[in-house]
């Protein structure tokens, strides 16, 4: 089975997109490795776990402890499950440093998100991490990258073409769609700090949304369409693009995953059971292929 690699931030990565892809790898029987920055153990945004902080009172004391809007936006009930699990696997709790891991043997990496600026933007700005993926796409390895974790992907320029290594790829990633909708919401209920969901905002002069995940994404690609999102005529359209409806390992049908060969992309943590399932999909087909 494969040895897959899976880099984090130091804090406030997303739970349900790091914790499902633990559990269903490892399920299937893959050895799932992590890395930090310091080479200690990861923290998960705390907010997406517990969902304390995301409603209008979630700065007072006590009263933090309801939560309704939180109730919603934080993992479901499954993921606090695998995250709670996983908190005592022992790959997790003694992670690899960055620079360790990117010189060692993998078979695999998965880039898993999470959108809080305090803590993912030391991930997805490190050339450590990008040269993961740089390594990765260039020797064939099969890559996963769910949300935010596209960024890491489309941010790694392969010094051999001057392009990102997702330049000539079908990929998708969190939308803008689903991206404003949960800015607009948790800047009305956590208004002590609006820009929660956005972990880059426009600058003074940029069009709405420039910043956004799906519209830098799309920038490194060779072409716009090569950034997928849910057609209009698909079967379970509204389910798949509500923002509320989340994937379960027995239904699909919430998900949308895009795979280009040995690359599966997914957009957001109601993805992550197909996409995790799709990329152990992948690692089976590479392992068959290697030994027959």
């Amino acid at each position: 089975m494969a040895t897959v690699l899976m880099p984090l931030p130091a804090c406030d990565f997303d739970p349900t997109e790091v914790a499902v892809s633990w559990r269903i790898l490892s399920d299937a029987g893959h050895h799932v490795v992590f890395a930090t920055p310091s080479g200690q153990r990861g923290e998960a945004d705390d907010l997406m776990v517990t969902g304390r902080g995301l409603d209008l009172w979630g700065a007072v004391p006590l009263l933090r402890n309801v939560t309704v809007v939180g109730r919603v936006l934080r993992a479901d009930a499954a993921a606090r499950r695998a995250y709670a699990a996983l908190l005592e696997d022992p790959p997790f709790r003694s992670p690899l440093h960055w620079g360790a891991a990117r010189r060692s043997e993998y078979d695999a990496l998965v880039l898993a998100g999470g959108h809080r600026a305090r803590g993912m933007r030391d991930y997805l700005e490190s050339p450590e991490v990008q040269q993961m993926a740089v390594g990765s796409f260039r020797q064939g390895r099969p890559v996963g990258a769910i949300c935010h974790g596209v960024l890491v992907a489309a941010r790694a320029t392969d010094p051999a073409t001057g392009r990102s290594v997702l330049h000539g790829r079908r990929t998708t990633a969190l939308t803008w769609q689903l991206e404003r909708r949960a800015w607009e919401l948790a800047s009305r209920t956590r208004f002590w700090d609006p820009d929660y969901y956005r972990t880059y905002v426009e600058e003074p002069g940029q069009p709405g949304g420039y910043m956004s995940v799906q519209q830098e994404v799309t920038r490194a690609l060779a072409d716009p369409a090569d950034f997928e999102d849910v057609p209009p005529d698909a079967p379970d359209h509204r389910r798949k693009t509500s923002g509320r409806s989340r994937d379960t390992l027995t239904d699909a049908r919430p998900a949308w995953v895009v795979r280009d060969g040995a690359y599966v992309s997914a957009r957001w943590p109601g993805d992550a059971h197909t996409f995790a399932r799709t990329f152990a999909e992948v690692l089976a087909e590479v392992g068959a292929e290697r030994s027959s």
